[in-house]
């Protein structure tokens, strides 16, 4: 009996043609590998080809006289299975995308035409008892690795002979191609590299014991030595090596998949590590420790803190704790910016330091450029992590911690100088591409032989793009209502792809979270255009409402210090070298209109967050007394001195945004009213998180309140209530009143990655300098 599959598969030269191609590009690949470094000559890992692994190809083509001066095109490749209804059967497909590796990181995660699906591969269906056939194995594997070999061989003859390709900046140049890092998650690279399961797919270290010292590097020449010498048996047991698939790489110039496998954020690190282990074992220390009874009412109660977090721009809120029925890899991102806080008191202090070790490590490994300096930190983290993971064995939790998905932290350290930083190798990037690749197209079919019409409205729908793109490029749509909608539209689908990094699950059950995806998309989102300096600026439109004088509008919003701050600080505005006298209202007086304003948005660069091209990222800072019937008063980092990171910086939280005019000296001022958050200690015991406390005057017990310019405001950032050891939180608490109720507050710089940059400078692992420059390029670009 025979069966017939097919693969549907693109003109993979051509597709890379076009991306190279793409004017909208221009500004965001490299056409030689290059090395760069910051102002104090520490190395940067960021794209692709700053990195050593494009170097050593580089080098390698420059050995033949053919290929010498030639731009070197490294293919990027992704595929991953995805599951498009959960709910009528489990339909999969299994898309293969590529992207040229030229391209900068912002460029393939921007969620456009930097990734682009070239082919699906077939899934052969049988029964249950077929499966399990040795015969049946040995088919479905050689059958996926011949039609990756398919999908890459349009792009063969150019590996070893150059071609004329025109690049995004117009220019043509001589380009010789290679099969670049591949993007997938633990079971594929299992596929992948033709392993035994459990085993890993890059070193030979044993799955007993795979952090090991000692372990060496797989390579196509070591597995064909051992293929030749041992029997199948032996290469199962010891070396965990399936000798009946041969690697898709095997027939391909310059080609080692174990090599070439790229580290996954998503699925070792954020899925892998911290969700499937780190807070599973919590939790099943939790029920052991405690019996089951008592163990679920505590986990109850990690879960009401949880959801008692303060609202935050971006942040997704946890109404009911940790209870999904679903998990999307933006559900294990945002449990893990407040997780920490939640568990201090209900499991021992080194479990809180193994997981706040392991969120430092990631939190490096996720930054969009990565230092040498910022490496070595993150190898001794790790090796800390090691250390304080076997508490999970002391509890008896854990019989080990020998894991795949855990060891492959230690190949980041070797990955990152070969690929630079992971952010663009991640397999979020290929797992949000389905929803436009797979889940859209699918649920415009008829779902009747549903991947025929997929491919067409693929094709079109990419025609549509390319033609929008030579229009913008042309400026024929610059200004008008298309052009804006477009730019809408993309914002959006970025959002939506970051809040779906899971490919998963069931498309239809996005829908559920449209209102929380439109509050997110408000408070902060990615600034088109380039590299900026740090901005903010309040709200164009002023609330209405209020009153414009000084004393009705302290009256108004319950705040008698207002006056006294408002004239302090408009004194030393005026005489910027005296202090204020006192009282300041016998020498000052200001009978002018002030202008009340509901947020600030703060524009910075972060390019290891949702982001525009350039880099540059929004958030919208509220402070609004009446939003959703409560009020919203977000917390923010103010600049005190020049000092790195928060020795130079305090948290504050706002109380009133206005402007108004000073009649002396005709300057507009923009204002915030604050009240101090002192830093009181760095919490060394547990979560390595810096410690504060509302700033109160011990006299009367009250808030002291000051007026600052917006100017010194860096960003807004999250603070996390200290609940105390087993401390219970009262039935019916809400988040609106986490930030009053609370004596202490941990300053959280696990929000994202560029809060987590500030307010570490000053340690070891420090941010790539502002004027770091290329100062390096190989193999110049040869023209045409």
């Amino acid at each position: 009996m025979t069966s017939r599959f097919e693969l549907c598969v693109r003109d993979t030269r051509a597709v890379i043609h076009d991306q190279l191609a793409n004017p909208e590009f221009r500004d965001s690949f490299n056409s030689a590998p290059y090395r760069q470094f910051t102002s104090s000559g520490d190395r940067i890992f960021s794209n692709l080809l700053s990195a050593d692994w494009a170097h050593r190809q580089a080098d390698e083509i420059a050995k033949d006289k053919t290929t010498h001066g030639s731009s070197f095109v490294p293919v990027v490749s992704g595929l991953d299975k995805t599951t498009v209804s959960v709910a009528t059967g489990h339909q999969e497909y299994h898309p293969f995308y590529i992207s040229a590796g030229n391209l900068t990181n912002s460029a393939r995660r921007g969620h456009g035409a930097g990734v682009i699906p070239v082919a699906f591969l077939p899934i052969p269906k049988v029964s249950k008892r077929q499966k399990k056939s040795k015969d049946y194995q040995r088919f479905v594997r050689q059958l996926y690795h011949t039609c990756i070999a398919r999908i890459f061989a349009p792009l063969k003859p150019g590996m070893t002979k150059p071609e004329i390709v025109r690049f995004p900046d117009g220019h043509f140049r001589r380009a010789v191609y290679g099969i670049g890092p591949v993007i997938a998650d633990y079971p594929e690279q299992v596929w992948l590299s033709g392993i035994v399961q459990n085993w890993c797919p890059k070193c030979n270290a044993p799955p007993y014991d795979l952090d090991r010292t000692g372990a060496t590097r797989r390579t196509h020449e070591k597995d064909d030595v051992l293929i030749d010498y041992w029997d199948s048996g032996t290469l199962w047991d010891r070396y965990g090596i399936r000798d009946d698939v041969v690697p898709f790489t095997h027939g391909f110039p310059r080609a080692d998949i174990h090599e070439l496998m790229a580290p996954d954020l998503l699925h070792q690190l954020i899925k892998g590590t911290f969700k499937d282990h780190l807070v599973t074992w919590v939790n099943e220390y939790i029920l052991t420790f405690n019996g089951e009874n008592k163990g679920l009412e505590i986990i109850q109660e990690i879960d009401r803190r949880i959801s008692a977090v303060p609202t935050y721009p971006g942040l997704r809120r946890f109404k009911d704790g940790r209870d999904f029925a679903q998990w999307t890899g933006d559900d294990s991102k945002a449990l893990m910016k407040v997780y920490l806080a939640a568990i201090v008191g209900f499991v021992p202090d080194k479990m809180v330091q193994c997981l706040a070790s392991f969120m430092e490590i990631c939190y490096i490994f996720r930054r969009n450029a990565i230092t040498a300096t910022a490496l070595r930190s993150a190898e001794i983290e790790l090796a800390r992590f090691h250390r304080l993971r076997e508490v999970f064995v002391e509890e008896g939790v854990r019989a080990h911690c020998s894991l795949p998905r855990q060891h492959a932290l230690v190949h980041f350290l070797s990955a990152i100088p070969d690929f630079g930083s992971p952010n663009g190798l991640c397999s979020s990037i290929t797992e949000s591409k389905h929803i436009t690749a797979v889940k859209e197209p699918w649920r415009r079919s008829s779902r009747y032989e549903a991947l025929p019409q997929m491919l067409q409205i693929i094709v079109r729908l990419d025609k549509l793009s390319a033609l929008h793109t030579r229009l913008m490029h042309e400026g024929w749509l610059v200004g008008s209502t298309a052009a804006f909608i477009a730019m809408e539209n993309e914002h959006r689908n970025l959002l939506r792809a970051e809040d779906n990094g899971e490919g998963d699950l069931e498309y239809e059950g996005d829908e559920m979270r449209e209102g929380e995806l439109d509050e997110r998309r408000d408070d902060v989102g990615p600034v088109d255009g380039p590299r900026l300096a740090t901005s903010i600026l309040l709200s164009k439109t002023t609330a209405p409402g209020y009153p414009k004088d000084l004393l009705t509008l302290s009256a108004t919003i319950e705040e008698p210090q207002l006056v006294t701050a408002f004239l302090e600080y408009l004194y030393s505005s005026r005489h910027p070298t005296r202090s204020p006298p006192v009282p300041i209202n016998k020498y000052v007086s200001f009978t002018g209109k002030i202008h009340v304003h509901h947020s600030a948005t703060a524009r910075f660069y972060a390019p290891s967050d949702a982001c525009g091209a350039g880099g540059m990222q929004r958030q919208m800072i509220r402070c609004n007394r009446w939003w959703r019937n409560h009020g919203r008063m977000d917390t923010i980092l103010v600049s005190m001195d020049d000092q790195a990171g928060m020795d130079g910086m305090m948290v504050a939280q706002a109380r009133l945004f206005f402007s108004f005019s000073d009649p002396l000296k005709g300057t507009t001022h923009h204002c915030a009213l604050v009240n101090w958050f002192p830093t009181v200690e760095r919490d060394t015991t547990a979560t390595g998180m810096w410690v504060v406390e509302r700033e109160v005057d011990e006299a009367d017990g009250t808030a002291p309140l000051q007026v600052i310019p917006v100017s010194t405001i860096v960003r807004g950032i999250h603070l996390l209530p200290v609940f105390g050891r087993e401390g219970v939180l009262p039935e019916g608490f809400s988040y609106m009143e986490s930030l009053e109720a609370f004596d202490r507050y941990y300053v959280n710089h696990f929000i994202d990655y560029h809060a987590h940059e500030v307010a570490t400078q000053n340690q070891a692992h420090t941010t790539t300098s502002m004027s770091a420059v290329k100062l390096l390029e190989l193999g110049g670009p040869a023209r045409a």
